[in-house]
C-alpha cells in the first residue's frame, strides 16, 4: 500500500454520500468507511463501492469491529459470525483491512491466551477473504489499554492476517512513549489513525468521544508520534478519525479540506524531525504585522478619520492611482480603502466598513507562498507581485511580503503629505489583533496559522461575557512580536456573537497598539480626541489595593480608564480601550513589562463596560 492521506467517515458530517462526495472534493483518494454509517446508508454495500468508484476514491480500511476476544459462550460465536459478514461487505467495498478495537465488554475475560486464540481464529476467516486484520488498543479497553500491549498478543498470535493498528489518541491521551513504536515490526502494522486533542483531564471515553481534532488543532505531540512510524519504514496511509462536537455541527467539506492540510502540514513536520527531504517550505517566519487594511464606506469617512485621529494617528499619504490613503501612528500603519471595485469593495457590501485584510511581514516570502499552494491555502490576486496575498479563513486577506521590499512598496504606491501638526503618540507596533469567529471556524482558524507560520498555540482561556462564556485562544510567534486571539462563543447575545451578527461573518475585531509610556501616552489621546470605554470606580477601587498604585498612578488609571494586570511584581500590564466604530471594531492600547499575555483578569471588565452601549431593545 503506498503512502497516502485518508479520513475515516465519522469526521465528517452528514450521510454516507454526503462524507464520500466532502472527502473527495477536498483532494483526499482513500477513505475508512465507519460502520454505523454503512449500516445506517439506504445505500448497498454494490452502491456504495460504485460510488467510491465514481469519486475516484478507494475504502481502505472497514471499521470497527467490537468485542471479539475473550467473550463467552453465545458471544463468541456471535462475533465471528458478524466479522464474517463484515467481511463480505468488505469484499463488496474492495477493502482488504479491518479495524479490530480491543474489547470493552463487562464479560470480556482477561486471560491472555483466551485472547490469543481468539484473534487467531477471527484471523483465521479474515484469511478466506484476503483480508489483515488491525488489532488496535482503546485507551480505555477492559484488559487491553496499551498499544504495547497489542504488540505483544500479536507477537504471541503470529498470524499472517493479523497485525496492530496504532491511533495516535488511544497512545497519547495515556502518555505512552512515542519511542515505543520502534519495537514494531513495520511488516505488521497495518494501518496508521491520527488525532489530536486539546489536553484535558477527564475520562479517557469522553474526552476521545467529543474533543478529538485535526493535527494542528489540538496539544498533541503528533509531530514526534508520526516521526517514529515513519522511522521504522511504515508506508501505508495516515487516516484521520475525529471525533467532535464542532465538526459533527460543521460543513463536511470545511472539515475535509482542512483535514488534508493538516496531514500535509503533519506529514511535513514529521520528515523534518527526522531530518529527511520534504516537499514544502518551512512553516514561514513572521517579523511583525506592517499594516491592517480597512474597507471604508464612503458615507464612513470622516467619522473613522476622527476616530483614528484620537486614537493617535494621521493621514500622512495617498495612493498614486487609487482612492486609498495611509494612516501611520509611530510604527503602526493603516490603510483605508476606498476604492469602488475589487476586493475591498466587494468585502464592505458584505460587511460594512470593516477590517478586509492584514499585511505581514515574513522573513522569505517567496517560500512562504510556495508552502500555502503545497498546502492548499487558496490565493488572491495582487496587484503588486512583491506583495502577494493570501484568502483567511472567513474571506479576508493575509498580504505576504518581504522585509526588504516593504519600505520599497510604500515609497513607489504612496504620494506623501507634508509632516502632520498635531502632537503625536509614541505607537512602537501593532502588537495583537483579535479575530471573532464562529464556532464551527474556531478550529480552522488555529490550524490555518499553525499550518502556514511559525506560531505557537498558548493556553486557552475561558472569558466571561456578561451574556455568556467565551472560548479564547491566543497563537503567537517565539519573539512575541506577532500576536492574534481568536474569540468564539455559544451564547447569541454574548458581545462576540453580536459582533458576527453585525459584521455578517467572523473578522478581526480589535487592533491592539503598544505604547512605551502609558503615563504619556494616555494624556496625549485624550488630548487628540480619543472617546475611552468607561471603566467603574469599583475596578479602580480594588487595582489600587491590589496593585498597591501610588496616589498619581491611581488617579491617572481613573481619569483615562486604564486597566491594569501583573504577572509578578513589576510585570505589569496597561491598557486602555476606545469606544467601538459603529458596534464593529475598536483600539485598544497597552504597555508591557516583561509581561506576556493579554490581560485576561480584566477581559470580563471590558466586556461589561462595553456591553452597557448595547442598543436598547425595540419597543412593542
Amino acid at each position: 500500500m503506498t503512502a497516502m492521506n485518508a479520513i475515516a467517515t465519522v469526521s465528517l458530517s452528514g450521510t454516507l454520500e454526503d462524507k464520500l462526495h466532502a472527502a473527495a472534493t477536498a483532494g483526499f483518494r482513500a477513505v475508512e468507511i465507519f460502520d454505523t454509517d454503512f449500516v445506517a446508508s439506504a445505500l448497498s454495500a454494490e452502491a456504495v463501492r460504485a460510488l467510491l468508484d465514481a469519486l475516484g476514491l478507494a475504502c481502505v480500511l472497514y471499521q470497527p469491529l467490537r468485542d471479539v476476544e475473550g467473550m463467552p459462550e453465545p458471544h463468541r460465536s456471535r462475533a465471528l459470525a458478524r466479522a464474517r459478514q463484515k467481511f463480505e461487505v468488505m469484499r463488496t467495498l474492495g477493502c482488504d483491512r479491518l479495524l479490530l478495537c480491543s474489547n470493552t465488554s463487562p464479560l470480556a475475560a482477561g486471560d491472555r491466551a483466551r485472547i490469543v486464540a481468539d484473534l487467531r481464529a477471527v484471523a483465521d476467516i479474515a484469511a478466506e477473504y484476503g483480508i489483515l486484520i488491525g488489532y488496535e488498543a482503546l485507551a480505555w479497553g477492559r484488559h487491553v489499554q496499551d498499544h504495547r500491549q497489542v504488540w505483544e498478543i500479536v507477537q504471541q498470535a503470529d498470524h499472517p492476517n493479523l497485525g496492530i493498528l496504532l491511533d495516535s489518541f488511544h497512545s497519547l491521551a495515556r502518555n505512552i512513549p512515542s519511542e515505543s513504536i520502534r519495537a514494531i515490526d513495520p511488516a505488521k502494522l497495518v494501518f496508521v489513525q491520527l488525532a489530536d486533542a486539546p489536553r484535558m483531564d477527564m475520562d479517557y471515553l469522553y474526552w476521545s468521544r467529543h474533543f478529538r481534532n485535526l493535527p494542528g488543532q489540538g496539544g498533541l505531540d503528533l509531530t514526534g508520534y508520526v516521526a517514529e512510524i515513519l522511522r521504522i519504514g511504515y508506508q501505508g496511509p495516515l487516516s484521520l478519525e475525529i471525533f467532535n462536537d464542532r465538526f459533527r455541527a460543521s460543513s463536511a467539506e470545511m472539515v475535509a479540506r482542512d483535514g488534508l492540510r493538516s496531514l500535509d502540514a503533519l506529514r511535513d513536520a514529521a520528515a523534518r524531525k527526522l531530518g529527511r527531504e520534504t516537499r514544502m517550505p518551512a512553516r514561514a517566519i513572521i517579523d511583525r504585522v506592517e499594516f491592517v487594511e480597512f474597507a471604508v464606506a464612503e458615507e464612513d469617512r470622516a467619522e473613522l478619520g476622527a476616530m483614528l485621529h484620537g486614537a493617535g494617528f494621521d493621514r500622512i499619504g495617498r495612493h498614486r492611482t487609487k482612492a486609498v490613503e495611509l494612516w501611520r501612528a509611530g510604527t503602526a500603519s493603516f490603510v483605508l480603502n476606498f476604492e469602488e471595485q475589487g476586493f475591498a469593495a466587494a468585502y464592505r457590501t458584505m460587511h460594512g466598513t470593516a477590517i478586509c485584510a492584514i499585511g505581514l511581514v515574513v522573513k522569505d516570502g517567496p517560500a512562504a507562498m510556495a508552502r500555502a499552494r503545497a498546502l492548499g491555502v487558496a490565493q488572491h490576486a495582487s496587484d503588486l507581485p512583491a506583495m502577494p496575498a493570501l484568502r483567511g479563513v472567513a474571506g479576508s486577506l493575509v498580504y505576504v511580503v518581504d522585509a526588504e521590499a516593504m519600505d520599497a512598496i510604500w515609497a513607489d504606491e504612496f504620494v506623501f503629505d507634508a509632516a502632520p501638526s498635531a502632537p503625536s503618540v509614541d505607537i512602537q507596533a501593532i502588537d495583537h489583533l483579535a479575530a471573532t469567529v464562529s464556532n464551527d471556524e474556531f478550529l480552522s482558524w488555529q490550524l490555518y496559522w499553525r499550518s502556514l507560520f511559525d506560531v505557537e498555540v498558548q493556553m486557552p482561556q475561558d472569558v466571561i461575557d456578561p451574556n455568556g462564556l467565551v472560548q479564547s485562544q491566543a497563537i503567537q510567534n517565539r519573539s512575541g512580536s506577532f500576536r492574534i486571539t481568536l474569540n468564539s462563543t455559544d451564547a447569541r447575545e454574548a458581545l462576540s456573537a453580536r459582533f458576527l451578527h453585525q459584521s455578517f461573518g467572523a473578522g478581526f475585531q480589535h487592533i491592539a497598539l503598544r505604547v512605551g509610556d502609558m503615563a504619556a501616552a494616555a494624556p496625549m489621546l485624550a488630548e487628540r480626541g480619543l472617546e475611552p470605554l468607561p471603566i467603574p470606580a469599583n475596578y479602580h477601587d480594588d487595582v489600587a489595593a491590589r496593585f498597591g498604585l501610588t496616589v498619581a498612578e491611581d488617579a491617572d488609571a481613573r481619569r483615562y480608564g486604564i486597566l491594569i494586570d501583573e504577572e509578578a511584581p513589576g510585570r505589569r500590564y496597561r491598557q486602555v480601550y476606545s469606544r467601538a466604530f459603529a458596534r464593529t471594531f475598536f483600539f485598544e492600547f497597552v504597555e508591557r513589562h516583561d509581561y506576556g499575555g493579554y490581560g485576561a483578569p480584566n477581559a470580563t471588565i471590558r466586556l461589561t463596560a462595553q456591553n452597557r452601549f448595547r442598543p436598547a431593545p425595540p419597543l412593542d
